[in-house]
């Protein structure tokens, strides 16, 4: 992609407004990334969207965060990281600092306490959809050890009750095996 001012202005713009009114953290922001940068922006693939979700989940940190340095980076390299960055943490940033402002009157207001419990309702919704969006990729690609490991890790952590920390590192460790293995041998896995 271009380093030109209007890439650099659209990227700080996007992620700004991605985060201006998106709450609920990175399992609502994904698929709004995915829709401006893959459907609209037309600047990232779908499976490298894919693939920033699955980073940004695994990296330490915000995964809206997280999300926004990796298409940042990926796209206009570590300039571009940094204006994601900064269009990604400013709305909170300003949003928190009016709240601080105003704490009294919004803690003890019904109709602010109604409306945030309206939105938990709908960022439910929003991340049963990434769940089911995500899932049929995997599904759709009729590979066997991806299906395990997203059974697996469902068993794992709803019936058996492991900590998901120990899941993600799980997966990742063997995620790293299949892909070292699959570099070594030039075939991809199952």
């Amino acid at each position: 992609m271009k380093k030109s001012p209007g890439n650099y202005l659209q990227l700080f713009k996007s992620t700004f407004l991605l985060s201006a009114f998106t709450f609920g953290g990175g399992y609502v922001i994904i698929p709004l990334m995915k829709k401006t940068f893959v459907d609209e922006l037309g600047w990232l693939e779908e499976e490298e969207m894919l693939n920033i979700a699955a980073m940004a989940q695994s990296s330490p940190g915000a995964m809206a965060v997280n999300a926004a340095v990796l298409v940042g980076w990926r796209l206009l390299g570590l300039s571009g990281a940094l204006i994601s960055i900064l269009g990604t943490v400013l709305p909170p940033l300003i949003i928190l600092t009016v709240i601080s402002l105003f704490y009294d009157a919004f803690r003890t207001n019904v109709v602010v306490s109604a409306v945030l419990k309206g939105m938990m309702a709908g960022v439910s919704a929003v991340i049963f959809d990434v769940v089911i969006t995500m899932a049929g990729g995997v599904i759709e690609r009729k590979k066997l050890l991806p299906l395990l490991m997203l059974a697996g890790a469902f068993v794992a952590h709803y019936v058996l009750h492991v900590n998901v920390v120990f899941i993600i590192l799980f997966c990742g460790t063997l995620g790293a095996l299949i892909t070292l293995h699959d570099r070594k041998t030039g075939q991809e896995h199952i």
